[in-house]
């Protein structure tokens, strides 16, 4: 289960980072500035913002296995079609059109991990979403730029999108949304994974009214909506900043990119295991919040250096660090979602990572706008450093032992 989760993630991100690493080449071809660029990123992440709540309240009610199939059958059809945009306006909608379809992965994987594993391996469960969309990350230069220099820009979004439909098949013939509906699975093992879950099959769905009453749920989006801004400026703008501010050639940006994205698999696996290691011997109210603050505190930090470095090998290490620190941290985000929501955990992880999107979604406008303004890559750098400190004072309102249910008087 943990690959197939990890499979799709790493469609995910392969489709999603696709438009940055043949970015400078769109914005050459298509005559774009940095600004207009910036808001064809933009609109793919305000339509997951938009979409992400809808999608994983579909998840919680339907199952996530419809979800799946309808989320990549539709991206597949609007990555194919972005090879085919022949200016801003049409890029900005079929961007916004494959937003709307990519919303749901992440809370619907989230529901997955809910109803299939033990509440004390979550940490280490997690994490797999993670590395899925870290491995898409890093593999992507090694597969687009060398079809984009043979073939051209297009050519790497006719080939993401005919993956898609592969993956679709296998949904379709092997995954079901409960571990009793899978085939081969013994009496013991089903017994034991939905007495241990944090799904409960007596429990029932909480209204969107409760939900949004809780504190802590709160808390999460906001710092969601920081955290996002270092992640959507990795998969977003950095080959673009790597190129244009850091004088790397295309070539000379696979490399980097590949090894900020393998040191991300290794955060997120060192993290996921101090997840579940720190809440067994301090507590989870400590150990989510430890996590989650050294997390986005450090990568802010690593930001800051990577900004104000005037060598270019130092900042790209220094972005590689700051990846790794945000890959260490984000899976405590995902580990409170299910720990709040239980069987709401499609609700409540949509609603983080939609308030996520919207970050993404100011980051990508803001980004391009104060570059061209400035006519440097300096500047934007230090906003998302300042976001992630603000999202670290947030995790001290967090509280993951405070489930939506209970804070509220309802029955969970």
């Amino acid at each position: 289960m943990l690959l197939f989760l990890c499979s799709l993630t790493t469609l995910t991100y392969l489709d999603r980072i696709c438009i940055s690493i043949v970015g400078v080449r769109i914005k050459a071809d298509l005559g774009l500035t940095n600004e207009q660029f910036g808001w064809a990123l933009a609109s793919f992440a305000l339509a997951y913002a938009l979409f992400e709540i809808p999608s994983g309240s579909w998840g919680d009610r339907i199952g996530p296995r419809a979800v799946f199939i309808r989320i990549v059958l539709w991206w597949s059809l609007f990555t194919v079609l972005t090879g085919f945009v022949s200016g801003l306006l049409s890029l900005m909608v079929i961007r916004f059109l494959f937003g709307m379809g990519e919303a749901g992965t992440m809370p619907n994987s989230v529901l997955v991990i809910s109803r299939w594993f033990p509440a004390s391996e979550t940490g280490r469960a997690l994490p797999w979403m993670g590395i899925g969309t870290q491995i898409g990350s890093a593999i992507a230069p090694i597969i687009i730029i060398p079809l984009a220099v043979a073939y051209g820009w297009r050519m790497p979004f006719f080939v993401n999108g005919f993956v898609g439909i592969i993956w679709v098949l296998v949904c379709l013939i092997w995954f079901r949304n409960f571990p009793a509906e899978m085939r081969h699975i013994t009496k013991k093992e089903k017994d034991y994974i939905e007495a241990n879950s944090r799904h409960k099959n007596h429990q029932h769905l909480v209204p969107w009214k409760l939900i949004f009453r809780n504190r802590t749920l709160w808390a999460l989006m906001g710092m969601y909506f920081c955290f996002q801004w270092a992640n959507y400026f990795f998969v977003a703008w950095m080959p673009v900043y790597l190129q244009e501010k850091l004088h790397f050639s295309e070539q000379g940006t696979q490399p980097i990119i590949f090894i900020l994205f393998v040191v991300g698999i290794i955060g997120l696996l060192v993290g996921g295991y101090c997840i579940d290691w720190i809440a067994k011997k301090k507590g989870l109210l400590f150990g989510r919040r430890f996590i989650g603050m050294i997390g986005i505190g450090l990568c802010g930090a690593a930001i800051f250096f990577a900004s104000i470095s005037t060598k270019a090998n130092i900042g790209a290490a220094f972005l590689i660090a700051a990846n790794g620190f945000y890959s260490f941290g984000v899976m405590a985000c995902y580990a409170v979602c299910t720990d709040i929501g239980r069987n709401n955990a499609g609700t409540v992880s949509g609603a983080m990572n939609s308030f996520g999107q919207l970050g993404a979604f100011f980051m990508a406008v803001v980004f391009g706008k104060i570059v061209d303004a400035t006519h440097n890559f300096t500047t934007p750098l230090f906003v998302i450093a300042a976001a992630q400190f603000i999202g670290c004072l947030l995790w001290l309102i967090i509280d993951p032992t405070k489930q939506l249910a209970e804070e509220d008087g309802q029955v969970g």
